[in-house]
Formats: structure tokens, sequence, C-alpha cells
């Protein structure tokens, strides 16, 4: 076998590589699903703390009732919605199954749970707002309503997305473990 600076083994033009050894594709998988995941778990970090600048702001007064308004009730339960994803970064380090099905198990709890709820809270503002043209409620001179309905959509898809990869994961570190054994 040649070194790194010296000559090509002889007998070979370096096309030989097929008989080597590859890394199992749910380990590429793995490796795939969880950078997504983490990307995803990025996003919901920043809105999760957009959340909580803008609760702060409603709560402390810093600004006027007519830039920020007061939080909706479903705002509240969305802020533990970090867990999930704590849960879920905990896990990734040494493919913990455990942590990773509670991660998804309390997404559902803390986080699509609170969205569900808020779109039901919001709705007859946001009908009212449709149907008549009043807002009572603003966000920096926009309709609270409409801010967080996108908010809401924003979160929706984050979160659908991140149990969506989880789920493909976790069905991923199952045949690892199923492999392992096997043998």
């Amino acid at each position: 076998m040649a070194s790194r600076a010296g000559p090509r083994a002889a007998g070979t033009d370096g096309s030989d590589f097929q008989h080597r050894e590859r890394v199992a594709m749910h380990y590429q998988m793995s490796v795939t699903l969880k950078c997504e995941i983490k990307k995803l778990i990025y996003v919901h970090l920043v809105i999760w703390l957009l959340l909580v600048a803008k609760m702060s702001v409603g709560h402390l007064r810093l600004l006027s009732h007519d830039q920020v308004a007061m939080p909706y009730q479903w705002e509240y339960p969305y802020l533990l919605s970090i867990v999930p994803s704590l849960l879920g970064l905990l896990s990734f380090p040494r493919n913990n199954i455990s942590y990773l099905v509670l991660s998804m198990i309390s997404m559902g709890l803390f986080s699509i749970a609170p969205l569900i709820y808020g779109s039901m809270e919001m709705f007859p503002a946001a009908q009212q707002l449709y149907r008549h043209g009043k807002a009572y409620r603003f966000l920096f001179g926009f309709s609270a309503v409409s801010v967080m309905y996108l908010v809401l959509i924003l979160a929706v898809q984050v979160h659908a997305w991140q149990l969506y990869y989880s789920k493909k994961l976790l069905d991923s570190w199952f045949t690892s473990t199923q492999e392992k054994k096997r043998k």
C-alpha cells in the first residue's frame, strides 16, 4: 500500500474502490436527519425568543399598549415548547431513543396543542377583522391577530417537519439497533 506522498500501488489505476467498506445507509441518514432537526430547532428557538420578547414587552409595559398588545392565552403554555427541543438536542450525541421519544411526545403536548388552541382563541378576532375591518390589538401598527396567525402558521410548519424528521430518525436508530441485535 502506498503512502499519501508516495507512488500509487503497482497494478492499480485507482478505480478499485468498489470493494472498500462504506458507511451504512442508516448512519448516513442519521447524520442528515440530525442536521435537519437541528436547523428546525434553531428556527424554533428564534420564534420562541421573539415570542418571549413580545410577551416581556407587553407585560413590563416597555412600549405603549397601542404598540404591543398583551399576550394571548395560548402564548403562555407555548413557552414550554422549548423543552421538547432541548430533549431532542440531548438525544443526539449518544443516539438516545428515550429522549427522542420524550421529545416527540412532549412536542405534541407543549408545542402543537397550544398552537391548535391559539388558532381557536384568535379565530373570533380574525373573523371580526376580515368581516368588519376592526382590530383591537396591535403589534407595531399591524393587527396582532394577523401577525400572530403568521407566526402560528410558521410554528406549525416547523414543528410538523420536526416531528416528521424525528420519526424518520427514530426509525433509522431502530434499524441500527435491530442490526446490532442480530449479530
